[in-house]
């Protein structure tokens, strides 16, 4: 699954992520695509392709209800963007889990190649 931005929400999504349009990856219609690598208790998770030019870090994006953040692998904080509180410990609890298939996704994503998908928290 890849998470599609429409392009006309694509103004709020960058506020509250800080994310860089030489960072996009787009469809026909000028959406950004964001390949989906993780799912759980109402929480995405995404990497972008070649992101690594904003943060200069591994990280995740996370997506829950109108919530949206930039969340470093190595430590779990946000370096970007809001999470409620107990979603953001959710994810921190699975980046500490599942660190080396995230740096695994990371190398990956930013040479252009789809991220594998990793197991939710369950």
């Amino acid at each position: 699954m890849t998470r599609i931005i429409p392009e006309k929400e694509l103004d709020k999504f960058i506020k509250s992520t800080g994310w860089k349009p030489e960072n996009r990856s787009e469809n026909d219609n000028g959406d950004i695509n964001m390949p989906t690598i993780s799912l759980f208790y109402g929480i995405i998770i995404y990497m972008y392709y070649f992101d690594n030019k904003e943060h200069k870090m591994p990280h995740i994006h996370a997506n829950y209800a109108e919530y949206d953040a930039v969340i470093s692998i190595p430590q779990g904080k946000v370096l970007n963007g809001e999470m409620p509180n107990k979603k953001l410990k959710l994810i921190q609890a699975w980046v500490e889990i599942h660190q080396e298939d995230l740096m695994a996704n990371w190398k990956l994503a930013v040479e252009g190649q789809q991220p594998h998908k990793i197991e939710p928290l369950r």
